[in-house]
């Protein structure tokens, strides 16, 4: 293989299993791809530790590091520990500020901590829940995708997410935003590359999006 050839690792996003990147092809002259799945974290355990044993996972000097949604945070505080030819995050914020107001509200009331993560831990089958064959087909999605219930990671998770402090985004740092996210609305967006009907799960169901810009997003060294 060459020795031109980029290293790239992709990390999904929350509760989500690695094989929300199984439609990602990147030309493998170019690119050669690995995916890091969530760990479960320590009691109590700080972002930053967490995202120190993430980092445990990646193997080669100069990697490419893409995250999804609560990815993109985790990949953001990997960076800090990492020296990256690129960070790329998805579907995700650069800092506090672009965080949704219902994220800002949960973080001051502490509301997030009532979610009920010990109940969707144990649904087995999200098709139960929903009506509709549209929504029967996303809840199916949602079943295979969102593969990470233990409630332990959840409830971390959630409250690292809404109580995330970073102010400042990493230089050099490259945003792939939809522009149907409603999870994290474009309009607290800033700087970022617009995926026209882009919804926060486009990783998914825009695959071919991506693998037709993100190598050249992966080279333009001016992004």
């Amino acid at each position: 293989m060459s020795q031109d050839v980029s290293h790239v690792y992709f990390v999904p996003g929350m509760a989500a299993d690695v094989s929300i990147f199984e439609h990602i092809n990147l030309p493998e002259n170019q690119f050669k791809t690995y995916t890091i799945p969530w760990k479960i974290p320590e009691k109590k355990e700080s972002i930053e530790t967490y995202a120190r044993r993430m980092c445990e996972e990646i193997t080669h000097e100069n990697a490419i590091l893409i995250g999804v949604s609560f990815g993109g945070v985790i990949v953001q505080e990997m960076s800090k520990y990492l020296q990256l030819k690129k960070l790329i995050i998805i579907s995700s914020v650069k800092s506090k500020f672009e965080l949704p107001k219902r994220m800002k509200i949960a973080r001051k009331t502490k509301l997030y901590r009532l979610l009920p993560t010990s109940v969707v831990s144990r649904i087995d089958n999200w098709e139960k829940l929903a009506f509709g064959d549209f929504a029967k087909k996303r809840a199916a999605m949602y079943q295979r995708y969102l593969s990470l219930n233990d409630k332990t990671y959840l409830d971390w998770a959630i409250e690292k997410m809404v109580c995330w402090d970073q102010e400042k985004p990493p230089e050099g740092l490259v945003h792939i935003h939809g522009n149907k996210d409603i999870v994290f609305p474009l309009s607290n967006i800033q700087n970022c590359i617009t995926v026209d009907q882009g919804t926060h799960v486009m990783i998914v169901n825009r695959a071919r999006w991506f693998n037709k810009n993100l190598p050249e997003i992966i080279n333009d060294n001016l992004q």
